[in-house]
C-alpha cells in the first residue's frame, strides 16, 4: 500500500518527515540527494509518497484536489503513552508542523492533532 500526499517542497518535506517522525527514506537518490520518488518506508508493506503538487494533478486528472487547508482525511500514529504523545507532539512543532489540538484526554483516547508543513492533518493518539 501507498499513501500518496502532495507536497510543495520536497527538500523541506524530506527534513521534516525524518526529523519529525524518524522515517527512513527509500529508493535511489536524485541529483539534488533525496529519493526519487520521495517515499518513506512506514512498515514492510506501507509507504508514504509525497508528490510535488504538479506531479499531484496529473494523477488527479480532472478530479479536484482539495484547496489547501481541508482536511479530507487523518493520518494517525500511535504512541505508548500519554508522555509519548506529548513527546511527539513536541518533536513534530520543532521540526516544522502547526499544532491543531494541544494534547489533551477525549473520551476515546489522549490525543493531539497538527499539520505538517503542507497542511495534511495528522493526529498522535493512545488509548
Amino acid at each position: 500500500m501507498i499513501i500518496s500526499l502532495p507536497i510543495e517542497d520536497r527538500p523541506r518535506s524530506y527534513a521534516f518527515y525524518q526529523e519529525a517522525f524518524g522515517f527512513k527514506p527509500v529508493g535511489e537518490l536524485a541529483q539534488d540527494g533525496i529519493p526519487e520518488p520521495l517515499q518513506f518506508a512506514l512498515t514492510d508493506d506501507v509507504r508514504l509518497m509525497l508528490i510535488p503538487t504538479g506531479g499531484f494533478g496529473w494523477v488527479l486528472g480532472e478530479q479536484p484536489a482539495a484547496p489547501p487547508g481541508t482536511s479530507e482525511c487523518i493520518l494517525s500514529v500511535h504512541a505508548d503513552s500519554e508522555s509519548a504523545v506529548d513527546a511527539l507532539a513536541a518533536k513534530v512543532v520543532a521540526a516544522g508542523a502547526e499544532l491543531v489540538t494541544a494534547p489533551i484526554r477525549k473520551p476515546w483516547a489522549y490525543i493531539a492533532t497538527f499539520t505538517d508543513p503542507d497542511g495534511h492533518l495528522w493526529m498522535v493518539e493512545t488509548s
